[in-house]
This record gives C-alpha cells, sequence and structure tokens, in this order.
C-alpha cells in the first residue's frame, strides 16, 4: 500500500496542450500504418469528397426550390424536389462507403500498430519494464491507439469535412453577394475569440477532472491487487471513503465545468442565430434594393448556418487533434525503444549443444536504476557441467541477481561469466534462454488449463511428453483427481491450485524444456512440510544430470549439494560442502543454521 499518488507529477495523458510541429510530425509518421491499406483509404476519400459535396448541393436546390416560387426557374418543384431526392441517396451511399472504408482502414492499421506495440514491449529489456507500471503500458495499447482510432474513422473525416464547408461555402457566398459575406464574416470574429477563450478555459477544467479521475482508477487498481491486505486490516471503509472522496472532487469538477460549457453553448446559440438574424436584415435591404433575389438570400443563410456550425465544431476538433498527438508521441516512446531481441530470433533459435559448465570472474554489478550501489562485488565461482551448487546468505546479499546475469535479464558491468568456455555474450539470448529453466518462490501460471501451462515449457510437444512431464513431475496424482483432468482451468496466476500443485505444474513445464541449466529460486520456502516433500522429490527428479543452482533460505534442502556458497553483501565470504561449512567457528552458514534451529525449536 505504498504512495497512491506517486505519480502526481507526471504530466496528464489528458493534457491539452499547443500544436506542435515535432508533435504534428510525430502522429503523421503513424500514417505508415496506412500503407498496406493505401487503396481502400483513397477510395474512402473519394467517397468522404462526394458525401461532403453533396450536402453542401443541399442549400443551393433549396435556393432553387425558391426560384421556381418566384418564377424565376425553368425547372418545376417536382423536378427539383426529385433531384434533392436523389442527392439525398446519393449522400446516404456516399456516407456508407466514407464510414465503412475508413472503418475498414483503421482497424486493421490500429490492430497492426497494436501488435508491433505489444511486441516490442514484451521484447524490451527487464531493466526498462520494472521502470514502468503495468497500467501505463497497457493503456498504451488500449487507450493511445483508440485515440489514433478515432483520427482515421471520424476526425480525419470531420476535419476535411468543416474545412470543405468554410472554403466552398465562404466561396459561393462572395459569388452570391460580396457585401453581404463580408457584413456575415464580420460577425465570426466574436465566436472565434469566444471559442478560444472558453475552450481552453474548459480544456483546463477537463484535465483536472481527467486527472481526479484517473487517480480513483489508481485506488480501485491498488486496492483490488491488494485487496488481503485491505481486509487483513479491516480498512474496506478507509478505501471505500478514499474512493469516494475523489470522486466528489470529480462530480465538483465535471459540474463547475457544466456550467461553463452551458453558458458557452448559450452564447454560441444567441451569437450564431443572432448574427443570422443580422444577415437576414442586412440581406432583406439588399433584396428590397434589387440587388440579388430572394431565393439568393435563403442559400446565403443557410451556407452561413453551415458555416458557422463548422466554426463552432472547430474547437472540439482542435482539442481531438491535440489528444491524438499526445498518443502518437507515446506510442512512439516505446516504438523507439531498443529491444533486447526481436522475435524473429527468438522463433528462429536453436538451442546450441551445452554441456552446462558456467565460471564467473570477478563479476561486478550495479543495477541501472542505482548504479551507485553495488550489488556484486567482484563475484567468483565455477560450476561444472553436472554439478549441484547452492547460493545462501541473508536477503538482499545478491544470490536472485547472480542469476539473473546468467539468464542475461542484465549485463555485468565488469568481470566475466562463461558457458562452457565461451563468454556469456557470444551466446544470443533466446538460445541461451532455451539452454536454462527456472522454478521460482512465486510460480506464475496463467490463465488457461493445466495442459496449456505444462506446454508453456515446450509448446510444440505432442501429448505424451506433456503427460509425461507431469508424471515426473508427480503432478499426475492431483491432476487425475480433477474431473476436467488436464482440461482443468487454473484461474488466473493459477489462483484455483494450492502453492504446492503450482510449483509441480512449474516443475513440470522444467522437465518438458529440458534444459541444461537448472535455476531453483527458493522452491520449497513458501510451502508446508507435507507439499514440500512432494515437490522436493519432484525437484531431485528434475536435478538430474543438469547443471543445478539452488538459491535457498531453508538450510535443510540443500544438504545433498556438490558446493554451498555463502553469499555476504556482494561478495563470496564462504563455500565448501554442508558438512565443512557446518564445522567453521563463528562461520556465517553455521550461524545461519544455529538460527534457523533455534527458530524452528520456537515454533
Amino acid at each position: 500500500m505504498a504512495d497512491r499518488n506517486d505519480n502526481t507529477d507526471q504530466p496528464s495523458p489528458f493534457a491539452v496542450r499547443k500544436i506542435s510541429w515535432q508533435g504534428l510530425k510525430t502522429t503523421l509518421d503513424l500514417f505508415r500504418y496506412l500503407k498496406p491499406y493505401r487503396v481502400t483509404f483513397f477510395i474512402g476519400l473519394v467517397f468522404l469528397a462526394l458525401s461532403t459535396g453533396t450536402s453542401l448541393a443541399f442549400p443551393k436546390l433549396i435556393g432553387s426550390i425558391i426560384e421556381v416560387i418566384e418564377g424565376k426557374s425553368k425547372y418545376t418543384i417536382n423536378q427539383i424536389t426529385l433531384f434533392l431526392f436523389f442527392i439525398l441517396i446519393c449522400q446516404a451511399i456516399f456516407s456508407y462507403f466514407r464510414i465503412y472504408l475508413f472503418t475498414k482502414v483503421s482497424e486493421l492499421a490500429m490492430t497492426n500498430i497494436r501488435s508491433d506495440v505489444f511486441t516490442k514491449i514484451i521484447t524490451l529489456p527487464i531493466a526498462f519494464l520494472e521502470q514502468r507500471r503495468v497500467g501505463e503500458l497497457t493503456s498504451r495499447i488500449t487507450s493511445d491507439v483508440s485515440q489514433l482510432q478515432g483520427l482515421l474513422s471520424f476526425t480525419l473525416a470531420e476535419v476535411f469535412r468543416q474545412i470543405a464547408t468554410l472554403v466552398i461555402g465562404i466561396s459561393i457566398l462572395f459569388y452570391t453577394s460580396w457585401k453581404l459575406t463580408l457584413f456575415m464574416l464580420a460577425t465570426f470574429p466574436v465566436l472565434v475569440i469566444a471559442s478560444v477563450f472558453f475552450g481552453r478555459h474548459m480544456r483546463r477544467l477537463s484535465r483536472k477532472a481527467q486527472d481526479e479521475l484517473a487517480a480513483a482508477n489508481v485506488v480501485v487498481e491498488e486496492t483490488l491487487q491488494s485487496v488481503h491486505v485491505v481486509k487483513a486490516f479491516t480498512n474496506e471503509p478507509l478505501e471505500v471513503n478514499r474512493y469516494k472522496t475523489i470522486l466528489k472532487r470529480v462530480v465538483d469538477l465535471s459540474l463547475y465545468a457544466a456550467t461553463f460549457r452551458g453558458g458557452f453553448v448559450s452564447f454560441i446559440i444567441f451569437a450564431l442565430f443572432g448574427g443570422i438574424v443580422g444577415v437576414i436584415w442586412y440581406g432583406a435591404g439588399l433584396v428590397q434594393a434589387g440587388e440579388f433575389g430572394l431565393s439568393d438570400l435563403f442559400t446565403f443563410i443557410l451556407y452561413t448556418t453551415f458555416i458557422g456550425a463548422s466554426i463552432s465544431g472547430m474547437g472540439d476538433l482542435y482539442a481531438q487533434i491535440n489528444k491524438t498527438i499526445g498518443a502518437s508521441e507515446r506510442i512512439f516512446e516505446i516504438l523507439e525503444e531498443t529491444p533486447e531481441l526481436t522475435l524473429e530470433s527468438a522463433e528462429n533459435a536453436v538451442a546450441s549443444p551445452i554441456s552446462g559448465q558456467i565460471v564467473y570472474k570477478d563479476v561486478h554489478f550495479s543495477y541501472p536504476s542505482r548504479k551507485d550501489l553495488p550489488v556484486l562485488k567482484g563475484i567468483s565461482l565455477q560450476i561444472n557441467a553436472g554439478e549441484k551448487i547452492a547460493l545462501v546468505g541473508y536477503s538482499g546479499a545478491g544470490k536472485s541477481t547472480i542469476v539473473q546475469l546468467l539468464m542475461r535479464f542484465y549485463d555485468y558491468q565488469s568481470g566475466e561469466i562463461r558457458i562452457d568456455g565461451k563468454l556469456l555474450h557470444t551466446y544470443g539470448l533466446s538460445e541461451l534462454r532455451k539452454n536454462i529453466a527456472i522454478v521460482p518462490q512465486e510460480v506464475m501460471l496463467f490463465g488457461g488449463t493445466i495442459y496449456e501451462n505444462i506446454a508453456y515449457g515446450k509448446p510444440a510437444a505432442s501429448r505424451d511428453e506433456i503427460y509425461d512431464a507431469a508424471k515426473r513431475a508427480y503432478a499426475l496424482e492431483f491432476i487425475d483427481s480433477f474431473p476436467e483432468k488436464f482440461e482443468t482451468i487454473v484461474g488466473e496466476r493459477g489462483v484455483k491450485l494450492s502453492g504446492g500443485q503450482r510449483q509441480r505444474i512449474a516443475i513440470a513445464r522444467a522437465i518438458l524444456k529440458n534444459p541444461k541449466i537448472l535455476i531453483l529460486d527458493e522452491a520449497t520456502s513458501s510451502l508446508d512440510a507435507e507439499s514440500e516433500k512432494l515437490v522436493q522429490i519432484a525437484l531431485d527428479e528434475l536435478m538430474k544430470n543438469r547443471t543445478t543452482i539452488v538459491i535457498a533460505h531453508r538450510l535443510a534442502t540443500i544438504r545433498k549439494v556438490d558446493m554451498i556458497y555463502v553469499i555476504r553483501e556482494g561478495r563470496i565470504a564462504e563455500s565448501g560442502s554442508h558438512q565443512e561449512l557446518t564445522v567453521l567457528d563463528n562461520g556465517l552458514y553455521a550461524n545461519l543454521i544455529k538460527l534457523q534451529f533455534e527458530n524452528a525449536e520456537t515454533n
């Protein structure tokens, strides 16, 4: 339950900023995803132009009806009405294909973007992923990509429509009467200035409301993730009150914003219709003076309404474009990161045959986020092929870091790590990791079936291989007790299985992978005595003929290993067999055993 608002100093993803050329360029770069669908997109643009053109024809045709009434047209009302219906049908058809084609292009392009972003995220180094919250990365694939989808399916069409309406509409008005057009345009600066003023204030209020809503979502996310802690301390009322407090701020801000929005809409309605009244008044005088006809005035008023609606909608489009630019910049932040490997190399990598000899020589390491705090300070050790060694020591001594470097989750700063005499960096990442399997303390199972979770160790394995792996992991006993056996759903993170059952699934997965190097990271420390006994039997089967590194707090589980290395503050303090280390006077290992023995007696 750490600080829930540790991201309050970060810029809000909902903030609406001024459009920058760099941001606009970044957004335009994403249009490369349209390239495979450029023909469909171009046809959609054609239908967009046609639907916009047909909509702009309506005021002119309505004016033509007035000309018939005035007796100034060679056409009849029925003819013009039939033509109006024809235009209506055409516009309906054009609009349908425009919406369908743009939606098709946007869905396909966004699928490619989501796929690329997800691919990049899972291929990025551990150091990068540890610095980002899961919710933040998820929002890149969901909300940020949805913003881009809105650009292609709606915003782009609206921008084109509004600009076309302004340019073509004003051109037609100047052709009809330049005097009346200049009079009409004189009223628009008031609308524009009001839109800018109200728009900026509304965006600030909207940003604050979105920030508060995001804070409320953080409370929900972290409360549900830590629900056991919440319930253990009976702090449900505290969390509910925290959530309600933030929601109240959201409501207050939304109502405050609604006051301004209502005032703005009222002003726009008054100004827009006031401008139309003014145009009618001035236009009526021109009609009386004989400068143009009543039909032209009627057409002029309709075009003025179209143009006024376009101008009033520009503020929302500007805000939408800003959000899209912000989303594209955040997506490109991910896409431009350097991956630790490519999916192609992972898929095509073949695990070179290795024997499993490992040598650490004067290895120094500090985590990228804490470079001034050394974790390993000259680790040197040797593991022969097929040997079993154990790393023991107090928490924070550097045991897990040693194996993380072996898997190249991080790269060490100095020294050497070799496998079979070859420097670790000379192995491809996928090639290296295909030779290593890990059974962690907290087993992470996926939400599918038991079969799928075991098969994760070797996706191409046959059913017989998976059955054999489960048998050798002593997991068949509980698997066969389930009505659905291997097709049993394990639940999110394996919550439907006990700790011992999850461990044996993980062991079966490792057996199926058949690695040359095995890492057991405190694999039995969280189990009860009965489960530990069963898991230990499965681990003994798994460790046969493999180079094994065991990280253990419970020292009783490592008596049979070939060598024990005692780690203290990033250095090897002691090394030897269990018998050798227990007889050392004031030895760290001997003290650890004594301490655990005393704790066992106390309990």
